[in-house]
């Protein structure tokens, strides 16, 4: 063999020997960079991880309190609607009332008519009370034909003694004023 040929064989040796390195180099840090991305990643999992426990504690609160405030707006329609049910009984109970006090009037008035009517009739009532007139001392012994209960009302009556303020409607007169 010729020192050619020699040459050759250690330059292409060494070519051989020298990709080898490189290759095994190159692996190795291939290898590391693999290493710190799977370091990297598992780090990037760990603080997710984390973060996802964070977050599903923060979630149960927001349900939570919304859970509370959906409470709190029931227990305020309930209210509500209870003051409205309320306010409504209210309305209803003056209206009542009212017509109460309405159908009381008219049979005050009816009662006053025929106590006048049945004064005008009798002929044992002054004549001064058939038109409706109190005598100047009525028969209560009150002055100009005034009704004296125990409210001190002084209402002056057109037929003297026969009304009693102080008595309801339907209790039954039993001849006193």
């Amino acid at each position: 063999m010729d020192d050619s040929t020699l040459t050759w064989i250690i330059v292409a040796v060494a070519v051989v020997v020298l990709l080898v390195l490189l290759w095994l180099v190159l692996r190795g840090r291939k290898g590391k960079v693999e290493a710190a991305k799977r370091d990297e990643a598992r780090e990037m999992r760990e603080k997710a991880e984390a973060d996802r426990i964070d977050v599903q504690r923060r979630e149960a609160d927001a349900a939570r309190t919304d859970a509370e405030a959906r409470l709190a707006q029931a227990d305020a329609d309930a209210r509500a609607a209870e003051a409205d049910a309320r306010a409504a009984e209210a309305a209803r109970l003056q209206a009542e009332a009212h017509e109460r006090a309405q159908k009381v009037d008219a049979a005050r008035a009816d009662v006053d008519e025929r106590l006048r009517r049945a004064d005008e009739l009798d002929p044992d009532v002054p004549s001064g009370r058939r038109n409706g007139q109190a005598t100047a001392q009525g028969s209560t012994g009150t002055p100009s034909g005034t009704a004296s209960g125990a409210g001190g009302d002084t209402t002056p009556t057109s037929h003297g003694d026969h009304v009693a303020r102080d008595r309801p409607l339907d209790a039954p007169d039993d001849g006193r004023a």
